[in-house]
């Protein structure tokens, strides 16, 4: 069977129906881009990925965000069940990922899984960010007790690992990252979104 994958258009009008908040869809937007461009990247040094699938899965990534945050779900795994709900699993495969990945360094190259993950790790709302500053920010929001302060520092290790194997493909350092998405490509994305 043959994998769908809605196309920008149709992951915005997603979004809007389901009512996902405008600041959580700017993340999104801004988390595309991150992951868009560092497809190319890959692309550049030898790797090919499925950049209609990483498109999509970024744009949706955080589709359950907001109603998880007020039901205490866990938002990776219900939004991976209704994007696969919706006839797009493959989505929801990386969707489910990009808080904790299934495996780490599980392949010998990056795929849209790891690229989708990382992209998330780097954009604080919608902002270009270190992976040092948004793990700061994740430890402030969300570590309401040492149980959970603990597994998001063990969280926090394993995706700077993934940023350095990551980084060991391409020929640039993350600290680029900011400097290479161009903020009009965003703006154009987020007037598109509000015509929809």
């Amino acid at each position: 069977m043959e994998m769908r994958i809605p196309d920008k258009i149709e992951c915005l009008k997603i979004l809007r129906r389901e009512n996902v908040p405008p600041h959580i869809v700017a993340h999104s937007i801004k988390v595309s881009l991150v992951a868009l461009l560092i497809t190319r990247l890959l692309k550049e040094n030898g790797i090919t990925l499925c950049e209609n699938l990483i498109e999509a899965a970024s744009l949706l990534h955080d589709i359950s965000k907001a109603r998880c945050l007020k039901t205490g779900e866990n938002h990776a795994i219900i939004g991976a069940n209704l994007i696969s709900d919706m006839g797009f699993p493959e989505i929801g495969n990386i969707v489910r990922q990009h808080v904790r990945l299934d495996e780490y360094f599980a392949t010998e190259f990056p795929g849209e899984v790891e690229v989708v993950n990382y992209a998330d790790k780097v954009v604080k709302h919608d902002k270009v960010v270190s992976m040092e500053e948004r793990m700061k920010d994740i430890l402030e929001r969300y570590a309401i007790n040492e149980e959970i302060r603990e597994r998001i520092e063990k969280h926090i290790e394993k995706s700077k690992e993934l940023e350095k194997w990551l980084f060991s493909f391409l020929s640039i350092s993350p600290e680029l990252i900011p400097s290479l998405v161009k903020e009009e490509d965003f703006t154009r994305l987020m007037e598109l979104y509000e015509t929809l």
